[in-house]
């Protein structure tokens, strides 16, 4: 069985498409671990597999594990339970260098998702941006001052960095990727 490819059929399944396995998620994004299981035609120990070996944890269980979801990264409307909190100075976003010209206009927007995804450090967002195909481009975010000037931060569970939208003013590319 392939994890890898079990951990993005789930990911659709929790963060875009629950009808792809005929379930629903409730108003906080978590979906039934049963329905799951008969929906995906695995086993627990291998839900549990792909939920521990996931490089990125997008998922989490509830306590008793009947219940599982998406950290973050959902198309459909769902209330993960974000705590807003302080973001560090500096935050990072990894891109193609195809978006540098509208990106620089308009900034990071959210487009199909609920929230627009940073990375604390650049490694991660030149991960980010390897996942997909042409020169990647990493966005320096003046984070801080964002949050001074009254924009909301929330970190998911798994530590990603969500915000509404990062204006252009509070962007530079770095140099160092």
């Amino acid at each position: 069985m392939d994890i890898k490819k079990l951990s993005k059929f789930l990911s659709l399944v929790l963060r875009h498409k629950p009808e792809t396995v005929n379930i629903k998620l409730d108003s906080n994004g978590w979906a039934n671990v049963p329905e799951i299981l008969r929906g995906m035609k695995i086993d627990m120990a291998t839900l549990e597999k792909v939920v521990a070996e996931n490089d990125k944890q997008r998922f989490s269980f509830n306590e008793d594990k009947t219940k599982i979801r998406a950290n973050q990264g959902h198309s459909v409307k769902v209330d993960v339970e974000l705590t807003e909190k302080i973001p560090p100075e500096i935050l990072y976003h990894g891109t193609l260098e195809k978006n540098l010209k509208s990106i620089s206009a308009r900034g990071l927007l959210k487009m199909n998702r609920l929230h627009v995804h940073l990375s604390g450090d650049i490694e991660t967002a030149k991960k980010v941006a390897a996942r997909r195909v042409g020169n990647a481009v990493i966005f320096k975010i003046s984070a801080r001052q964002m949050y001074d000037d009254g924009y909301k931060f929330f970190q998911s569970a798994n530590g990603v960095w969500l915000t509404d939208s990062v204006p252009p003013k509070y962007l530079s590319l770095t140099t160092n990727h």
